[in-house]
């Protein structure tokens, strides 16, 4: 008698995965690490002895990432669909945890440290707060006009994450979050006049941070509308940020040749690396940069059209979302078009965790493009 091989459920029906996309992330991940050692190479001398530190560590996390990626667009989507809960239990007793570390010399409390590595638990709360509200809206998308339904669970869920956010204080974490969850409950059928309402519940928050929380938040907004106030304490990575991207010009000054990087722009390898990329490979660079942005969400958009279900639907235009409003906060940052929020480039970045959680989420859009790729046939 024959024994039946044993498959992961759906995997037996699954397609190919959308090719252009993957492809697409591809380049976005090789021009990133490309430009993350331009950027980085002199801090990195001159700080850990070691040209190669950053890049060497990221490139690590990259393959890791990858890897994640590939593995991951193997599994079906729907399995995800059970976990959610879980996955935002787990996700919400680490942010709670992070409360209660040392924090930073500036008490800030936003990471967990392992040994040489780092995590933020806000890293796992977004692709969380993507899981749970497909799974939510998907189940009750029939009733999402209602306030019962389709406001009041998520206003709540995202209330009690904001809470935490500015606790560690995070104002960047909480603007993403919101602006995921907003995307999502928008794209599931919560009628528009109640986002008026969400934003009068942003604007109180908003309110609350900048008087209680004026230490922190209060001085992000000043200096953002004061950006040569203080060039050479609170507004210098601002002010050597704009020096950078006025450098530039249109055709930039060459790939490595930036002169911010050495030790003028504070920690170009983090939040403030399309300031390099626009002082190295100017603006005919920045609009490339930004144009492979715009590519990736209209793809990963394109692919939630073609999903099988609501599920994958709402998961690829949470994924898609996210890495797009991410990328968008972080380009206001570092033009002074909102105040500094430390938020950081995606694929750009220095960030291995955030990176491997990154590609991760990636492999559930590709498993979408798989499902979709077989209805087809």
């Amino acid at each position: 008698m024959a024994v039946k091989k044993r498959v992961l459920p759906g995997r037996e029906k699954q397609g190919k995965m959308d090719l252009v996309f993957f492809i697409l992330v591809l380049v976005l991940l090789a021009f990133g690490l490309i430009m993350l050692f331009s950027a980085s190479y002199a801090n990195a001398y001159y700080y850990k002895g070691n040209s190669f530190q950053y890049i060497g560590r990221q490139a690590v996390f990259a393959v890791i990432g990858v890897i994640a990626m590939l593995v991951i667009s193997r599994i079906d989507y729907h399995f995800w669909r059970k976990f959610a809960p879980w996955i935002f239990l787990v996700a919400l007793l680490l942010m709670i945890a992070v409360l209660f570390t040392k924090g930073d010399e500036n008490g800030i409390k936003r990471w967990f440290y392992i040994g040489p590595f780092q995590f933020q638990p806000s890293e796992i709360m977004k692709f969380a707060i993507i899981l749970l509200f497909s799974a939510m809206i998907s189940t009750n998308y029939k009733k999402m006009s209602t306030f019962k339904n389709g406001v009041l669970p998520y206003i709540l869920i995202l209330g009690v994450v904001s809470f935490l956010m500015y606790k560690e204080p995070h104002l960047s974490g909480t603007i993403l979050i919101l602006g995921i969850g907003a995307v999502l409950m928008f794209v599931g059928g919560t009628k528009p006049r109640w986002f008026i309402m969400l934003g009068g519940v942003i604007a109180v928050f908003l309110t609350f941070a900048l008087t209680v929380g004026k230490d922190y938040m209060g001085d992000r907004f000043y200096y953002w509308l004061h950006p040569f106030s203080d060039p050479m304490n609170k507004t210098l990575q601002t002010d050597q940020s704009l020096l950078s991207i006025g450098s530039g010009g249109l055709l930039g000054l060459g790939l490595g040749k930036s002169k911010q990087k050495y030790m003028y722009l504070p920690e170009p390898q983090n939040d403030f690396i399309f300031a390099i990329v626009c002082e190295e490979l100017g603006f005919i660079g920045a609009v490339l940069v930004i144009l492979l942005f715009i590519l990736f969400v209209y793809k990963g958009f394109s692919i939630a059209s073609k999903s099988p279900d609501k599920f994958g639907m709402l998961l690829c235009v949470g994924v898609a979302a996210q890495i797009g409003v991410q990328a968008l906060l972080n380009i206001a940052v570092v033009t002074n078009s909102i105040p500094n929020t430390g938020i950081s480039l995606p694929f750009f970045s220095y960030g291995g965790t955030a990176l491997t959680m990154q590609l991760a989420e990636i492999g559930v859009i590709l498993n979408v493009s798989r499902h979709a790729a077989m209805e087809k046939t």
